[in-house]
């Protein structure tokens, strides 16, 4: 099963829950960072890394001699990575997204597969306490990390997700990238299950609700954690909208983090706050079985498998 830890803005606390749950999953797990403009969970988990590859998009590299500047392929293109300027081709490759398009295109055979470094995919492994096992155990991990400066996310997002079924891990914790745009989707798109990590603010409640929005038209199970959920309690406000914008949508919420600073500290220093503070322990392990109970309820026969 594929769990996606999801959240409509950023600075919500979804690594923080996706370090917790990765670090006391009682299954074999794989825990992946596709965050990968601002990858992070390595911080908390502590992996051992121990590969590093580069991921790369197809470009079209051009044969000058044969190439007849008939212009077909930079019509073609609606990216504008070719362009035809007097007598020669410009290549642009950082305006491609590789789609091929243009090497099937060219009458002369001009144009052929070159490619461009999107980033690097890493991966090693992270101790798990395994409570199934009653001891630590190895886990694989695995994260793409985006070249600087590169402006597309998705394609090498796709290639780290190609690697998910080499794991061999019953279960997979997906850190996704904050918001609703392109790389968020792209994230939760092959999930079996979607957990939403809000806060009660007004910003968080907006973009919650877009992240509702965003999501749910998948069609997968989906749940909602409220991290520093007595905020407003503590500052003698009222204010419910966001357990009231869930209780209105048919939201199950699956667990409230209470605010505590020992689990800003405990983030402070890079530790999984699971295990820092024992209090918030049964939190997250309430919360892996509402997600392993709506992944059951969603797919029966694999749940019964694993």
């Amino acid at each position: 099963m594929i769990y996606a830890i999801a959240s409509g803005k950023g600075g919500t606390g979804k690594t923080t829950v996706t370090a917790s749950l990765a670090a006391l999953w009682d299954r074999p797990v794989m825990a992946v960072d596709l965050d990968v403009e601002e990858p992070n969970l390595h911080l908390f988990l502590h992996p051992e890394l121990t590969g590093e590859e580069p991921a790369l998009m197809e470009v079209p590299e051009v044969d000058t001699t044969r190439c007849t500047l008939c212009g077909q392929c930079a019509a073609f293109c609606q990216f504008k990575a070719l362009s035809v300027m007097g007598k020669k081709l410009l290549i642009f490759p950082e305006m491609c997204h590789g789609c091929g398009g243009c090497l099937l295109l060219c009458p002369e055979k001009a144009l052929s597969p070159g490619g461009r470094e999107l980033g690097q995919i890493v991966s090693g492994s992270f101790r798990t306490d395994h409570l199934s096992s009653g001891r630590p155990e190895d886990a694989p991990f695995l994260m793409g990390r985006l070249r600087v400066g590169e402006a597309m996310s998705p394609p090498l997002m796709r290639q780290v997700k190609a690697r998910l079924p080499e794991s061999g891990a019953t279960d997979i914790l997906i850190d996704s990238p904050p918001g609703v745009s392109c790389p968020a989707v792209n994230a939760v798109m092959d999930a079996d299950v979607i957990v939403l990590v809000t806060e009660p603010t007004p910003f968080g409640l907006h973009d919650f609700r877009l992240a509702v929005e965003a999501f749910r038209p998948l069609g997968k199970p989906l749940g909602a954690v409220i991290n520093r959920a007595d905020i407003n309690r503590r500052a003698g406000i009222s204010d419910t909208g966001v357990q009231d914008f869930c209780r209105a949508e048919g939201i199950p919420v699956w667990a409230e983090i209470p605010f505590n600073r020992a689990v800003a500290e405990a983030y402070s220093r890079g530790e999984v706050v699971a295990r820092a503070v024992p209090e918030l322990r049964a939190v997250i392990l309430a919360l892996m079985a509402h997600m392993q109970g709506a992944a059951a309820a969603s797919k029966p026969e694999e749940a019964d498998h694993a």
